[in-house]
């Protein structure tokens, strides 16, 4: 086995709960912090967000050097020369062919700068051959820039309805203001940092909002288990145990996936760099809102618990039969 795996206590018992409040005041000070720092200045129509080529409108090349494979590269420093500010270079399909997507600078011809950005990657590369050249406009930029957040809006809304309908209403309200919680600050720190926010990062926030829920989920399923086996307990202990039975399970399982995240943010380049960010922020805050804003949200609705108390545990029979 693995040595430091012992280092893990079998069984904790933190008072969560006893910080509830403290952690209220935190997570509202920076929500409003990060809806201020998201929307303003307000500029459509991505508000004090760094939006990518996606969002903003510009170019996209698609190329290929086939037979020999695209020396990425080289192509991104053919392209960086040209300071066309922001730049994306990526593979696409198989090792010969790449995306190549810019924003034409203010002022300047869109034709022109095509042309100045064929010159220079012939230059750096060689033989290189233009299978594609699409120009996003500033209306298809808005119309996915509405669909994205439609998206993140309708995955909250179904996560609703599902926890409605699994566990309680108070659960469901529950849930959903820890995902609110947990996506104002994701956005909050892509305009902090300034990432890039592209469709990209929109697919990290709903997969975000995915792992949020399912650690909100195993905390609320031992929460009920909990809630019927001890009926007389006091609501804010029963909360406690709950998470205190589900920590080791958390704290496994974020550190995996932040380990994973951490080896494509470090070694995926400049890409995925800003979505496994995303991704590794929101498995953090995803895990505090699952128990400093999820389950306190519980604590304030309360639930309906039937009077008597439970039914003792009856040990099992031996099978061994003394003579």
């Amino acid at each position: 086995m693995w040595p430091l795996i012992k280092l893990l206590p079998v069984k904790t018992n933190f008072q969560f709960v006893k910080f509830a409040r403290f952690a209220a005041i935190l997570s509202a000070i920076a929500v409003v912090a990060a809806l201020t720092r998201g929307l303003l200045p307000f500029e459509p129509p991505c508000g004090g967000l760094n939006c990518g080529i996606d969002f903003k409108g510009g170019t996209v090349l698609e190329l290929t050097t086939a037979p020999k494979a695209v020396n990425l590269g080289a192509l991104r420093a053919s392209v960086d020369r040209l300071n066309l500010g922001d730049v994306q270079v990526q593979a696409f399909g198989s090792p010969t062919e790449a995306l190549v997507r810019f924003q034409t600078p203010a002022g300047a011809n869109p034709a022109e700068t095509v042309d100045r950005v064929k010159a220079a990657v012939r230059a750096g590369l060689g033989d290189v051959r233009f299978e594609r050249t699409d120009v996003v406009g500033p209306k298809v930029s808005g119309e996915l820039f509405q669909a994205g957040l439609m998206a993140l809006v309708l995955s909250i809304g179904l996560m609703l309805i599902y926890i409605w309908f699994r566990f309680e209403l108070q659960f469901g309200v529950g849930a959903v203001v820890a995902l609110f919680h947990d996506v104002f600050l994701t956005f909050g720190m892509i305009a902090f940092t300034g990432l890039e926010f592209s469709l990209s990062t929109v697919a990290a926030i709903l997969t975000v909002i995915g792992y949020s829920m399912n650690d909100t989920v195993v905390v609320f399923d031992r929460l009920r288990e909990n809630l019927r086996k001890y009926k007389t307990m006091p609501l804010r202990e029963v909360i406690d145990l709950s998470i205190n039975e589900t920590l080791s399970r958390t704290v496994i399982t974020g550190l995996t996936a932040l380990l994973a995240l951490a080896g494509l943010a470090i070694f995926g380049g400049p890409t995925l760099f800003g979505m496994s960010v995303v991704l590794m922020f929101g498995i953090v805050i995803g895990t505090y809102s699952s128990i400093y804003v999820a389950a306190p949200v519980i604590l304030l609705w309360g639930v309906k618990r039937g009077d008597a108390p439970a039914e003792p545990i009856k040990p099992a029979k031996s099978a061994i039969v003394q003579r």
